[in-house]
């Protein structure tokens, strides 16, 4: 099963939005890559809202003196210590085993974006 969440065109690629899913707060990113993801809109650290933060991407592993960006839109920094979570798992770049937000699975269904339930 899945419930409506939201409109598919609500959100422009590279933006997130906060919505409100059976009383929880969620941070519903699009990616550069037109795909969508929902966290819970709750930092770990201490409570802040992480759809006030910047949604951007990271450095990925590379050789030395060598700076390659990549995963565009799928990185959120919390906007109070810049703490960093992945929108497409709720884990922590830092710490991924010990620290995460709950993340939710989500669909698009035609011009909607459904919370699986099932």
């Amino acid at each position: 099963m899945a419930e409506r969440l939201c409109g598919r065109d609500d959100l422009a690629p590279g933006e997130m939005k906060v919505y409100n899913f059976r009383g929880r707060d969620l941070a519903v990113a699009r990616t550069a890559g037109d795909e969508y993801f929902a966290i819970r809109n709750l930092c770990p650290h201490q409570g802040a809202p992480l759809v006030r933060g910047f949604l951007s991407g990271t450095f990925l592993p590379s050789e030395v003196g060598e700076f390659r960006y990549g995963r565009d839109s799928e990185i959120v920094r919390c906007p109070w210590h810049r703490w960093e979570f992945d929108v497409t798992t709720g884990k922590s770049l830092h710490d991924p085993e010990s620290c995460r937000v709950a993340s939710y699975a989500l669909r698009v269904d035609g011009d909607d974006v459904l919370v699986v339930t099932d």
